[in-house]
């Protein structure tokens, strides 16, 4: 598999900068796109371009089948258990609001403990911070080590018996760390609350199982999957998801509408108001079909290597300080450092320059800098279709860097 020259399946890899091609190293942000995904989108609109779920004829019949098929694709590359445990959401961001509106609201009193880590995207911290607002509930923070993980200890301090609600990123965007959230999934069930995982940089990376882990929500962002941007999906038992009620209303989420009163569609269709992303879920589609074709083990493979090929060559470099845990098994494909002496952004923006694409600043997670006393990081991240080659080009554009900033010194 690592012999699979991937760069030739995903066009904008192959473009060019000073002569050489980018070195695209920003996957945490948005992964590229294989030409299979690009193909399939094109298909749709050009042979099924339809709205699904609203006409006897042929076309509309077609969009249906292909929106439906997604939605299985993703129930079965998570292994959930049933098809209406799946619902479309336009990205991660949307299924975090769901949840807060739907499930926070509703069933959240005052005095109960909503807790996440210190280490959450933007996106899993201010829905619960109006929720605890609102509900006069407590929102408490599980603190990381100096490696960027928790600890048992601070899990089993943080989750008590008042804890409704953990809502935790399975690997944190910020800094790679793989979280244990099957152990913290059991221990949180064991006091009574519901957990929500992050899956956003999990699930495009290595094999997620919600029934293994025992998630009762887990939320997944098409674009970081090699699909389109517009397209998320959120899991729920289906137990939970039955007695929450939508947030959004109008369109296909209807089942009878009376001058008075209205009745809401059975799941999963009673959360997807509106016209949906319809060819964003076909491109989820084939993005599912091409990892399941390469084998997520696979996948989880190549990015293992890579990351402890550039921890390693960048540990070298006594002016540079990596961010998050050593041990390589507790990483996923984030690479959070500081280059000393040099701002973040301005490492980020002379890189460019060398044809090398990272990303720079606070990552949706300032609670988390400010915590560990800084305002920003630089961020590689990884992704199946990089090379030994991108690690190289990092780590000479980190010298340069260096080197180029040191006559100010």
């Amino acid at each position: 598999m690592n012999n699979r020259d991937f760069l030739k399946e995903f066009p904008t890899l192959n473009k060019e900068k000073n002569g050489k091609r980018i070195a695209y190293l920003d996957s945490a942000a948005t992964t590229q796109k294989p030409k299979v995904v690009i193909d399939a989108i094109k298909d749709y609109y050009e042979n099924i371009n339809a709205n699904p779920h609203r006409g006897a004829y042929e076309l509309s019949v077609l969009a249906t089948e292909a929106y439906d098929e997604a939605r299985e694709k993703v129930r079965k590359f998570i292994n959930a258990e049933h098809f209406e445990e799946i619902i479309f959401t336009k990205n991660a961001t949307e299924a975090f609001n769901l949840l807060a509106l739907s499930y926070g609201m509703n069933f959240i009193n005052e005095g109960d403990e909503i807790v996440i880590s210190i280490a959450e995207h933007h996106s899993n911290l201010i829905p619960w911070q109006n929720v605890a607002k609102a509900k006069g509930a407590v929102l408490k923070y599980m603190y990381t080590d100096e490696n960027g993980e928790l600890t048992e200890e601070e899990v089993h301090s943080k989750i008590t018996d008042k804890t409704k609600i953990v809502s935790i990123t399975h690997v944190s965007n910020a800094l790679g760390t793989i979280n244990p959230v099957k152990e913290i999934a059991e221990y949180a069930h064991s006091k009574g609350a519901v957990v929500i995982v992050d899956g956003a940089q999990s699930v495009p990376h290595m094999k997620v199982d919600v029934r293994d882990i025992n998630a009762d929500f887990l939320v997944i962002a098409g674009h970081k999957l090699l699909a389109p941007m517009g397209i998320g999906a959120l899991y729920g038992k289906r137990e939970l998801l039955e007695k929450m009620p939508p947030v959004l209303l109008g369109g296909d989420m209807v089942e009878y509408v009376y001058e008075q009163e209205t009745t809401y569609n059975v799941l999963p269709y009673k959360f997807e108001a509106g016209t949906q992303n319809v060819e964003a879920a076909v491109g989820l589609s084939k993005a599912i079909d091409y990892l399941n074709e390469i084998g997520m083990d696979n996948v989880e493979k190549i990015e293992k290597e890579l990351m402890s090929y550039a921890i390693e060559e960048i540990s070298k470099l006594e002016y540079v300080n990596i961010y998050g845990p050593k041990d390589i098994e507790k990483r996923g494909g984030v690479l959070s450092f500081e280059i000393k002496g040099v701002h973040p952004h301005d490492v980020a923006s002379i890189f460019d320059t060398f044809g090398v694409c990272i990303r720079a600043g606070n990552h949706c997670a300032q609670p988390l800098m400010r915590y560990m006393g800084i305002n920003a990081t630089s961020r590689a991240s990884i992704y199946l279709y990089n090379t030994k080659e991108d690690i190289d080009r990092l780590v000479e554009a980190i010298k340069k860097t260096y080197d180029m900033f040191s006559k100010w010194r």
